[in-house]
């Protein structure tokens, strides 16, 4: 085999990998603006909600430099046709439209909407 990078037990170990790295993530990068809305005095389900969508574009991108790192920018996409494979299992919470660069702006854009919203009408 000329790639052993390319075989499903790797696709499986860089899943279970992503799946450990997610919620550690999600809570790393979505302290700071939960702690803003906090000094905003937003209302707690609010400002959970709108950390998450704030975490979750840099969350992607990690997971996705992940996956670039372990096949490589050219072989990427042969994983996202793997996890496409395996909707309700592996690809569960990682579809491939989660790491297109404007599906991650649109999420970050939603938080600061979600905040500007709850912060001017209270």
């Amino acid at each position: 085999m000329a790639f052993p990078e390319l075989t499903e037990r790797n696709y499986k170990r860089i899943s279970m990998i992503n799946w450990l790295l997610t919620p550690a993530m999600l809570i790393l990068f979505s302290w700071p603006y939960y702690y803003l809305c906090q000094v905003l005095q937003i209302d707690h389900f609010t400002s959970i909600v709108g950390a998450l969508f704030f975490a979750s574009p840099f969350t992607m991108t990690v997971l996705h430099g992940h996956i670039t790192m372990a096949l490589g920018s050219l072989h990427r996409h042969h994983y996202y046709d793997w996890l496409e494979q395996h909707p309700l299992s592996f690809g569960l919470l990682f579809h491939p439209i989660m790491f297109r660069t404007r599906f991650r702006l649109i999420l970050l854009l939603v938080s600061f909407i979600i905040l500007l919203l709850s912060f001017v009408l209270p």
